[in-house]
């Protein structure tokens, strides 16, 4: 530990050195939604007359003009939707000015944008392999149940395959779920997803921002080696007391939020809270709304689940906050060839510290989150697993003219606790409690039309005595106004590993297992290996073309190399044999997606040509998600006078995953009567006799058509209601879900399902 705060000290001082006092002064301050006091992202905030012109705030409405000569300007924001706010300001030498603004919502029909925050901050930030999506995004896609959910959503991304309706994981690049990062507020969210893979644990409606980077990453985000989705939430109306309430045959959703001590003057104090809770409803509802699913398969639809998310948030007036929050998910599923459940709960308390002297923000984060889950299934012995974990994190943002420097320090500290019993009756069992401390520094830097991002990041693994040196690098080149090249990479390591056998019939149980102390060896010899670490490197490069003022295009090429992965031995006949094996890997591919965004009208297509190999030491063989082709299309227009219409369509398209072919069966005899069990008249169990290369048959092609159509209905100035009418799978494809070799029977994905949904907003 020593060792690596010595190193991390001394990469620090120079950067350190970039934060000096000038005479030029500071603008900066928070941009809010006058009605409900909420943050507003992306706003175009204008300086007319200073030498750096402007700047566009953050999810957070921050924003920030550094070097600013002295003098009296015109403050300029304007963001689409809202009256711009246009006022005078003085700065003098070697202050900050800080002002709060807060836009009106226009009432009239809006003209022609000239000015975009949102394509200021694409000719100023790198933004390579990341996908920034907000609820108004979720909620364009056509939704199962008429409910919007970012699982939905996150599956129509380019690089993101989702394996199925049921019992679905998320892929991204290449990289297996337990190499995705998944954030809430800061919390590590082990499964995001529930058995019915329409929806998550989080609710739509409480999403402030999700970003979702498919590939190099920077410095900012450590411990994993594939991608990050980082999911923050709002806070509770800060104003009056509000919510919402919606029923589907699908789920039954509520939210309550509002203030404990009301914002009484803009740029006062508040204290506000917000609750939500979500509850499945099909396994209630099946019979009597799908009852033709029941028939067509025994097990119906055998989903429950139950999520609740609390948060309290007090507001300074110079925007300065604290949340502190609090979850509890559970979730069950009992298919015929498995009962599987799991539960997760998890808490803790972030801030954000702008002094009212300083260029430096101050943010900090304190989680604690865990993970319990366990399967029965028919021709094996049960399977546990939970892993528990606290997290602590400090950073400070330091604003320059053409610069911005960030670094910080963090803390994560884990326990798992794993159960596995495999076919030959040897059980395998892990409970051990890990610490890693990480450090990082990322800088941004404009020089004309270049923009340059350099990261490093230092990872000590303390159980394993490692340390990961992890350089890391993005760049954009702005050609000219509407085309942008970019570039990334980077060096990434992971200790936490899972335990996902791809031939089992549902991949719903996923053990988490840290990394091994014990000794490893290479694939297939007896060397051992020079780290226990999982490790990867990325390059990604593409370009961004504004074609029109409201059509997009972006193109992606990456490459991933997983220089080392570890398994569980799931084929370890003897107990001298390693618990452990490698693994290597190769991801690559090109990513394109085309947006078309129009007063009424939005259109959203995304393709993804990729391979995905792994090395074993013995054959190259193709994982389980490696889906060549892949194509989601989504479209949704507003009709009426007031828009009050909207009609959504979305189809995806997928070629086949890989699996192994069966080549027979045979009789296993256990022999638990000794010399007296019967082996010509007994019944054994039945084995399974597999095919010598591995994943070398491909399952059919998939594809789906969502549809919907919303009325809205306004009562009030503050009560509004919905009504969806929609359809998932709208030709009824019959889409495979798994193929049960012992009962040689295949077994679909969700067919057809119509659903009529209600939701009321106050």
């Amino acid at each position: 530990m020593l060792r690596f705060l010595s190193i991390f000290t001394l990469l620090l001082l120079p950067a350190l050195m970039l934060a000096q006092k000038t005479d030029k002064g500071i603008v900066r301050g928070n941009i809010y939604d006058k009605e409900t006091a909420q943050p507003i992202g992306f706003a175009t905030v204008v300086l007319q007359g200073a030498t750096q012109t402007g700047a566009t705030s953050d999810i957070n409405g921050f924003f920030t003009i550094a070097n600013v000569t002295p003098g009296e300007y015109t403050l300029t924001v304007t963001y689409l939707g809202y009256d711009a706010d246009t006022r005078s300001v003085v700065v003098k030498g070697g202050e900050i000015l800080f002002e709060n603004i807060y836009l009106v919502e226009s009432s009239g029909q809006l003209e022609e944008v000239t000015i975009s925050g949102k394509k200021q901050q694409a000719q100023s930030e790198v933004q390579i392999s990341k996908l920034s999506v907000t609820p108004r995004q979720i909620r364009s896609l056509p939704s199962t149940g008429g409910q919007a959910d970012i699982a939905q959503y996150l599956t129509v991304l380019p690089g993101v395959i989702f394996t199925g309706d049921q019992g679905g994981q998320l892929y991204i690049r290449g990289g297996s779920p337990v190499q995705n990062r998944i954030l809430l507020d800061g919390m590590t969210i082990y499964n995001p997803f529930h058995s019915i893979g329409f929806f998550s644990v989080f609710e739509t409606e409480l999403i402030r921002n999700a970003d979702v980077l498919t590939g190099g990453f920077n410095a900012d985000y450590g411990g994993r080696i594939s991608a990050i989705v980082d999911v923050k939430t709002r806070e509770g109306n800060r104003k009056r007391l509000s919510g919402l309430v919606s029923a589907s045959p699908f789920q039954g959703r509520a939210i309550i939020e509002g203030p404990i001590i009301p914002l009484r003057a803009e740029g006062g104090p508040s204290v506000s809270f917000v609750l939500t809770g979500k509850r499945a409803l099909i396994d209630q509802l099946d019979d009597q709304i799908y009852p033709y699913v029941n028939e067509s398969d025994s097990s119906g639809i055998p989903f429950n689940y139950q999520d609740f998310y609390g948060k309290i948030s007090l507001m300074t007036g110079n925007g300065s906050k604290m949340n502190v929050f609090g979850f509890n998910y559970t979730d069950r599923v009992n298919f015929r060839i498995a009962d599987f459940g799991w539960e997760s709960s998890g808490g803790g308390l972030d801030f954000t510290l702008i002094p009212p002297n300083s260029n430096t923000i101050i943010g900090g984060v304190f989680t604690y989150s865990g993970y319990k889950s366990r399967i029965e299934e028919a021709d094996r012995l049960p399977r546990s697993s939970g892993i528990n974990g606290f997290f602590a994190g400090l950073n400070f943002t330091n604003y320059g003219d053409d610069f911005e420097f960030k670094y910080g320090l963090e803390l994560n500290g884990f326990e798992t606790d794993f159960t596995f019993t495999n076919y030959k009756g040897i059980e395998i069992t892990q409970r051990e409690f890990t610490t890693e401390i990480g450090g990082f520094l990322r800088g941004k830097r404009k020089w004309g039309p270049l923009v340059i991002e350099p990261g490093l990041r230092l990872q000590y693994y303390q159980s394993l005595n490692d340390l990961s040196l992890e350089p890391r690098i993005g760049l954009k080149y702005n050609v000219t106004n509407n085309i942008r090249f970019k570039a990334a990479g980077g060096i990434y390591s992971q200790n936490l590993l899972a335990t996902v056998n791809e031939r089992d019939v549902v991949n719903l149980f996923v053990g988490f297992l840290s990394g091994p102390e014990e000794l490893v060896y290479k694939s297939g010899t007896t060397d051992p290996v020079d780290h226990r670490l999982q490790k990867s490197w990325h390059a990604v490069s593409g370009f961004e073309f504004d074609l029109l003022p409201n059509l997009d295009l972006n193109v992606e090429g990456y490459y991933k190399d997983f220089t080392q992965l570890l398994a569980l031995n799931r084929n370890k006949t003897q107990l001298t044999q390693p618990n452990f094996v490698t693994e290597t890997g190769e991801a690559y591919g090109i990513d394109l997606s085309v947006k078309f965004e129009a007063k009424r009208a939005y259109i959203w297509g995304a393709y993804s040509l990729a391979w995905v190999t792994r090395n074993d030491g013995t054959q190259v063989y193709p994982p389980v998600f490696d889906r060549r082709h892949n194509l989601n299309l989504v479209t949704t227009y507003q009709m009426g006078k007031k828009r009050q219409w909207e009609l959504g369509a979305r189809w995806n398209f997928g070629s086949g995953f890989p699996f192994t072919l069966t080549q027979g069966f045979y009789q296993t005899i256990d022999f638990n009567n000794g010399i007296g069990t019967d082996i010509l008249g007994g019944n054994g169990d039945i084995g399974i006799v597999y095919d010598n290369i591995r994943n070398g048959g491909r399952l059919p092609y998939y594809h789906r058509l969502d549809i919907s159509l919303k009325r809205t209905f306004e009562f009030t100035k503050h009560i509004k209601g919905d009504v969806t009418a929609s359809c998932t799978n709208m030709y009824d494809r019959k889409n495979i879900f798994y193929f049960d070799r012992v009962q040689y029977e295949r077994v679909n994905q969700l067919p057809i399902l119509p659903s009529l949904s209600f939701t009321m907003q106050f």
